[in-house]
């Protein structure tokens, strides 16, 4: 009985990390915004901010693509279109790429703040494991 409960509060508390994640990125997002603001200047803000959206949307997608695939390697989605998720896949890369091109012919500096901003779905990653080895540890979830 108590083993039941303590699975299904580690559920709960597992399925909640793609939520967290999101906020932990948007939160890190704004904050290191600002800061690069004022370290840096508005260009590599700028930059940096354009990266985070790109990051942002990037791991929305990723998460759909997976979902897509599990669902698809469970069998309990009716219709999965593969070419579509195939489609958004390949988009990802093309809309970084155009991205980066635009803004490196715009300025050499935002370039530098995109691709900072690019590794905001990998800080928010592991801010979330160590928040989990924490809860693991405290909680014993």
């Amino acid at each position: 009985m108590a083993d039941e409960t303590i699975s299904q509060e580690s559920e709960q508390f597992y399925a909640g990390a793609y939520g967290r994640i999101v906020r932990v990125m948007v939160a890190v997002a704004v904050a290191l915004s600002v800061v690069a603001l004022v370290r840096f200047g508005a260009a590599i803000a700028a930059g940096f901010a354009v990266g985070c959206a790109i990051g942002m949307l990037n791991f929305h997608w990723l998460k759909r693509v997976v979902s897509a695939f599990a669902d698809r390697a469970t069998g309990s989605s009716k219709k999965a279109g593969s070419a579509g998720v195939v489609l958004r896949f390949l988009l990802r890369y093309l809309l970084v790429a155009a991205v980066a091109y635009v803004i490196f012919r715009v300025s050499l500096a935002s370039l530098y703040g995109l691709l900072a901003g690019l590794f905001l779905p990998v800080a928010a990653i592991m801010i979330e494991a160590v928040y989990e080895v924490y809860v693991a540890l405290r909680r014993g979830v």
